[in-house]
């Protein structure tokens, strides 16, 4: 917005990426969002509404796996970018948080500016025909749509199928980085560390078990 830099220095560009090693290209394109307006806005809500709720809910306490959910989409989107001619993926993205958000909370009822009651499932397709009557392409919110359902599919649906397995692992390297260490039930603290030998315990002991 400042023009310290333009779009162009941002946008999703294969031959530029690979010949000419902008690697962040493959960063930037998720960042922008357009000129400020009304879709800047919107899509800033949502992307910080959907997902916050995504942290704070179905991924509390397991921030490597919504690191590595972020990661997959990303990975799948930019592919699909590279026969696409997509330039920019930022909305594909927050329609993705959305997609994966209404498919664990199908039970919720949605009110659109007042105007439409849904429960939250066709949330992401209610958002694409807004888009389309705000004149977008509609690719992008189906991309979106597209790479939501996969994870969804693979992490919430596979795996609960008879034969079904749990493919998409996330790397040990993102958990060690991302979650808290699990405290070891057999760790035995030397004396000196044991909360009976602090000076507020001690404390503490004399009140439960005054002389």
């Amino acid at each position: 917005q400042l023009e310290f830099i333009t779009p162009f220095q941002l946008y999703f560009n294969p031959d530029l990426i690979f010949r000419k090693f902008q690697i962040w290209r493959l960063i930037t394109n998720f960042l922008f969002f357009g000129p400020l307006g009304f879709s800047f806005f919107f899509n800033m809500i949502f992307l910080y509404r959907y997902c916050r709720m995504l942290e704070e809910g179905s991924f509390r306490g397991r921030t490597a796996d919504f690191v590595f959910m972020f990661l997959f989409g990303g990975f799948l989107m930019t592919l699909f970018g590279l026969f696409a001619s997509l330039f920019f993926l930022g909305q594909a993205f927050t329609i993705m948080l959305v997609y994966v958000w209404s498919r664990r909370n199908p039970y919720i009822r949605m009110n659109f500016f007042g105007l439409l009651n849904f429960q939250a499932p066709f949330l992401p397709w209610v958002l694409m025909g807004f888009s389309l009557l705000l004149g977008n392409s509609i690719i992008i919110d189906l991309l979106g749509i597209a790479v939501g359902h996969i994870y969804y599919f693979l992490e919430d649906v596979f795996p609960n199928q008879p034969g079904g397995k749990k493919l998409l692992l996330t790397p040990g390297f993102l958990k060690m980085v991302f979650d808290t260490p699990e405290e070891d039930p057999n760790y035995n603290p030397l004396p000196e560390d044991r909360p009976e030998n602090h000076p507020r315990g001690q404390d503490q002991n004399q009140q439960q078990h005054p002389q």
